[in-house]
């Protein structure tokens, strides 16, 4: 009697374990739903492991085409940190789509306007977006690795039979039949076929277990469409039609699919589970969940276009998502898109900046900026370099109103020397300005190409003719330049082609300040030998560096 009453008590514990834990996996799932409802705009903190980081490129590097932010621009812009400033995302699929959003700008408006119709959507349909992340939260990610990765790994199993696995199949029921006409022989078959079956099977399994993350990763991408397309939101009609075709490839995928990926078995909390460690021996026995593998993987051979479709799909719904959770927390505009070679912004800021200095710019000729160190010019130029690229991907421009042209953006701006390949500062930039005007001479849209301290990285009569020919040639018919220098000689070369404008500073009571607002004109200021007083360089130098730029603009060479 007393064995019955603890046995029933641990049984009473056990379901008490049981309801409790799904209480508590339903009160998460609420206080998730609540809070995508009540935090849209604001950012979810992540942790961005730089392995993990690596690989939201992937999408990208798979599907580039045509024209595409190259890693100059990209790294010159920060668009990594740009790119996490607006990371809404909660699945793989999402955040790897958005990466390659943001680096594959749209070249014509038809495209823009047809993402600009699901932005909106869902910045007006705060139902359907939640159901929506709730299902990409589902989904999730990958792990270490992107499911491109996975998918690549899977070519490195090269081809597969099942015909061992079934021959140990027929040895088990062999020495079961065996049984029957000679028991001790029988027996002694039987135990023979265990011991072989198990060997060769955690011999197979250790190969494939790598593998199965990425089966994981596809059958929850088949279950989430399938729950998606059951929503029947009427803005992703085309979505669901394509989803819905791509998934029916993968129905015999799923089929059987227990066997290889239990619930209980993909979360490792299958070790104590009884229905569990019985399935756990059939496997080793007959080998079920390797065969069910090999069916497995030839199916995602067969269908690698569709488990792509169903991938660009969801990444893209994700995205425009994250786009509307981007906008809720910036003051932004729609950018309105002419056929001229302009840019007109007014109240344009820098997304990285906490508290960004806005300003104007209008212009449809080439733009030259000249001012000290730290007065604002190469920020100026990224915010309207970095606008430029968010008006052309996510339709968004962070500025009160934003017109302008459709381009093709490149910059050379924060480069440093290639040690690996030995070029020196200089050569990089000659190379990368190069490789503008190479682009300029292609076809497409004009260029919109920003250009920080020109040919810095050689002599000032060289560099200040240098610079003059390839930002005349920058100034042409294809290409709408942004350039920024210290050279006040280059705004009287280029007056023709460039406008010009520049950033200030004050001195007052021993200190500088910066106001970080665009004006209009060449910089008349020089400053920078008296910040050498101010940085505690000692009164001689500063007075001898003074009288000797005195006597070089008054003569015009330099004294010894």
């Amino acid at each position: 009697m007393e064995y019955i009453i603890f046995v029933a008590a641990m049984l009473i514990f056990i379901l008490i374990l049981m309801i409790k834990g799904y209480l508590d996996y339903q009160r998460e799932q609420k206080d998730f739903i609540r809070q995508l409802y009540d935090d849209y705009g604001t950012l979810p903190p992540r942790e961005y492991k730089p392995e993990q980081y690596d690989n939201i490129s992937r999408y990208f590097e798979k599907h580039r085409k045509g024209f595409f932010i190259d890693d100059i621009t990209w790294n010159d812009l920060g668009m990594d940190e740009v790119f996490k400033k607006m990371h809404y995302t909660y699945s793989a699929a999402g955040e790897e789509y958005l990466y390659y959003t943001l680096r594959t700008p749209f070249q014509n408006k038809e495209e823009l306007e047809e993402r600009e119709g699901l932005i909106d959507f869902f910045q007006t349909h705060p139902k359907e977006r939640v159901a929506c992340q709730y299902l990409f939260a589902r989904l999730g990610r990958t792990g270490k690795f992107s499911i491109y990765d996975y998918l690549d790994y899977l070519d490195d199993l090269g081809e597969r039979s099942n015909l061992t696995h079934y021959a140990a199949i027929g040895a088990v029921l062999l020495g079961i039949g065996a049984l029957f006409v000679n028991l001790p022989l029988g027996l002694f078959f039987l135990i023979c076929a265990f011991i072989v079956n198990i060997i060769s099977y955690f011999k197979v399994k250790g190969e494939i277990d790598p593998y199965i993350v990425s089966f994981s990763y596809i059958f929850r991408l088949r279950e989430m469409t399938d729950e998606l397309c059951g929503k029947k939101i009427g803005a992703l009609f085309r979505e669901t039609e394509s989803l819905l075709r791509a998934s029916r490839g993968l129905a015999s995928f799923k089929r059987g699919s227990y066997i290889l990926m239990s619930p209980a078995r993909m979360s490792g909390s299958g070790s104590g589970n009884v229905i569990e460690i019985f399935l756990d021996y059939l496997r080793m026995i007959f080998h079920l969940d390797l065969i069910k593998f090999n069916n497995m993987l030839s199916e995602v051979r067969k269908h690698r276009k569709d488990i792509d479709e169903m991938l660009e799909i969801v990444g893209k719904i994700e995205t425009v998502i994250a786009i509307g959770a981007f906008r809720a927390g910036n003051a932004w505009c729609v950018p309105v898109f002419t056929e001229k070679k302009e840019i007109h912004a007014e109240n344009v800021y820098h997304p990285l900046i906490a508290d960004p200095v806005k300003n104007d710019i209008s212009t449809e000729r080439g733009v030259l900026i000249t001012g000290s160190n730290a007065s604002g010019k190469s920020t100026f130029l990224k915010t309207i370099a970095i606008n430029a690229l968010l008006a052309q991907t996510i339709h968004t421009c962070l500025a009160d109103s934003y017109r302008t042209g459709m381009f093709r953006v490149l910059s050379s701006m924060s480069l440093r020397d290639d040690i690996i390949s030995g070029d020196s500062y200089y050569m990089v930039e000659i190379k990368a300005l190069k490789r503008i005007l190479d682009e300029i001479s292609g076809e497409g849209n004009p260029v919109l190409c920003f250009v920080d301290e020109v040919l810095r990285g050689t002599n000032t009569v060289e560099r200040i003719a240098a610079s003059a020919q390839i930002l005349k040639s920058l100034a042409g018919g294809n290409c709408l330049c942004f350039a920024a220098t210290h050279d006040i000689e280059l705004t009287r070369l280029l007056r023709e082609e460039y406008r010009n404008y520049h950033f200030e500073e004050e001195i007052r009571d021993n200190d500088i300040l910066f106001s970080y607002k665009l004006m209009n004109g060449r910089s008349s200021t020089r400053n920078a030998i008296r910040l050498l007083g101010i940085m505690g360089y000692e009164e001689e130098i500063v007075h001898r560096a003074e009288r000797l730029a005195e006597d070089f603009l008054r003569n015009g060479s330099w004294s010894p």
